[in-house]
């Protein structure tokens, strides 16, 4: 990220933040109404960090900083190809799938092979095809997470004490002091060797809760190829995140 560094501790007029599509300018704006920090997104794409009257740039740049990946998986709506829509697209597992209502209120998601590629078919009608549609999807990540994260487990000889899948905008993973496991159900979207870093990532956590070289060590171990997952995930992840 490339911030302008200031002689004095003024509020600059904007700012610049590296986003995955690059460099992206940050309008700045005191607000004396305002009680904290805030970032906000316009409907056209254009970034807003809206500052406190009295407050100061170090920790608002801090807090830009650290809200990086909210603002990414916003910008990522723009463009996204994807929809969780009648007739919209979203891969499965990296293979794109194409989305079909179907009325009958009983029933499960199934994949279908049609002419023009496979097809997901999620009954309930339209009105209801996302919740149909993202509780099938957790279910599908959590029996391929659960399954990685076994593998991983008995690779580096610790032990899960359990596995969740949530909803997050900005997270892929996460590793509690108590080794509960959590993961974005977004993931079963991403080609499997991507779920696979993920997974491989939080379960070397257990063994070393920070990002020192001997923890990306720890996820040698368990993955030596994690490099390919952890690039794919930068390149492509925000665009999973906005749906």
């Amino acid at each position: 990220m490339a911030l302008p560094s200031l002689s004095r501790r003024s509020i600059p007029a904007s700012t610049s933040i590296e986003v995955g599509a690059g460099p992206l300018t940050v309008t700045v704006r005191v607000n004396a109404n305002a009680r904290s920090y805030r970032l906000s997104l316009s409907p056209r794409g254009e970034a807003l960090l809206t500052v406190p009257r009295g407050g100061r740039w170090p920790e608002a740049e801090a807090f830009l900083l650290r809200n990086r990946g909210w603002l990414e998986a916003r910008l990522a709506r723009f463009d996204s190809p994807y929809s969780l829509a009648p007739g919209g697209i979203i891969p499965l597992r990296g293979e794109p799938h194409r989305l079909v209502s179907i009325e009958r209120i009983r029933g499960v998601v199934t994949r279908v092979e049609a002419e023009d590629g496979p097809h997901l078919h999620v009954p309930g009608g339209a009105d209801h095809m996302r919740r149909r549609l993202v509780d099938w999807l957790k279910s599908e990540a959590r029996a391929d997470l659960d399954r990685a994260c076994a593998r991983h487990a008995q690779t580096l000889g610790v032990q899960v004490a359990g596995i969740s899948i949530r909803d997050q905008s900005t997270r892929w993973g996460s590793c509690s002091s108590a080794r509960t496991l959590n993961f974005n159900w977004r993931l079963i979207l991403a080609p499997p060797h991507v779920l696979d870093y993920v997974a491989a990532h939080e379960v070397a956590h257990i063994l070393e809760m920070n990002h020192r070289p001997v923890f990306w060590r720890t996820v040698a171990r368990a993955l030596p190829d994690y490099e390919k997952g952890q690039g794919w995930l930068k390149t492509h992840g925000a665009a999973l995140m906005a749906l």
